[in-house]
């Protein structure tokens, strides 16, 4: 297929290298013309615009770092118009519900598709081709996105057929993951005020949970090596703020997400926006009396 790619981050950079290597056709656009020079590289067509890289795309996938990034480059510049009818936004971001259903009016109002398509994993998983899918869309539009999900992942979730419901369960299951950032960050702290290592006790709880979020956020808490980032911890608040908005929506509380943003924004405030989103941990430690991790 031919595909216009927007993100060559960390994330978007492994997807559309996979997507290549699975015999699509790319034109990548980012808002910094550099970071695509890998892409370019290995045999990528780098538009100057986004209307430029549409304007022959049978799908189009977006990569970008959150709402307004998505909003800049397809809606406020109008480059949605290039999109051809009939052809698909495949959104892989993270985004928020009320942006995802606004997508949905605007592609339909253009006769154009979109399907919903945010990922579970991190910047190694991508790289793996080990992402998981959550997609959402019109049945017939989710089918002929799927060599592409399969290009990209080692598994797919069809949540739905209105495209922000697969964004709902992306936000619910990111609030998990920083939920259990918090709680590993708690337990880490007491059994290092009770003057036991958190190595040791991790070997305890790896085989118990037997789940790769345990096991390798653990290992970054209990090592402290929170550069380079894989998720940077701006964009966990951003995450949980809009876990905090689809759930005011909802009328659903999430009292536990509260926590969390506020530890997050603690741990902005002493300026580790850049570093993983488990340095909130940190925070944690240093609540308990403990200086670093």
């Amino acid at each position: 297929m031919k595909i216009a790619f927007f993100g060559a981050g960390n994330m978007g950079e492994p997807m559309a290298l996979n997507l290549m290597r699975a015999g699509h056709e790319i034109t990548v656009f980012n808002r910094t013309p550099a970071k695509a020079a890998a892409l370019e590289n290995a045999g990528a067509k780098v538009a100057k615009a986004p209307a430029e890289a549409l304007q022959e795309a049978e799908v189009a996938i977006t990569m970008l770092a959150d709402d307004q990034a998505l909003r800049d480059t397809l809606l406020a510049s109008d480059a949605i118009r290039a999109l051809p009818r009939g052809a698909i936004h495949m959104g892989c971001s993270t985004i928020s519900v009320a942006l995802s259903k606004q997508l949905e009016r605007e592609h339909a109002r253009r006769g154009q598709g979109y399907v919903a398509a945010p990922v579970l994993g991190r910047p190694d998983a991508a790289a793996e081709k080990k992402l998981w899918v959550l997609a959402a869309g019109p049945r017939e539009q989710v089918e002929r996105c799927r060599p592409l999900m399969e290009a990209i992942g080692r598994g797919i979730s069809v949540v739905g057929e209105q495209p922000w419901q697969a964004n709902v369960t992306k936000i619910a299951a990111n609030f998990m993951i920083a939920s259990v950032l918090e709680t590993l960050g708690e337990a880490f702290a007491l059994v290092r005020k009770s003057g036991m290592d958190p190595h040791a006790f991790l070997a305890v709880m790896n085989p118990f949970f037997n789940s790769p979020i345990y096991t390798n956020y653990g290992r970054i808490i209990a090592d402290g090596q929170f550069e380079p980032a894989g998720f940077r911890l701006q964009l966990g608040l951003k995450d949980v703020n809009m876990a905090l908005a689809a759930a005011q929506d909802a009328a659903s509380p999430l009292p536990l997400a509260s926590l969390i943003r506020d530890h997050l924004l603690s741990a902005i405030a002493h300026g580790r926006e850049d570093a993983d989103w488990s340095a909130l941990t940190e925070v944690i430690a240093r609540n308990a009396g403990l200086e670093g991790q």
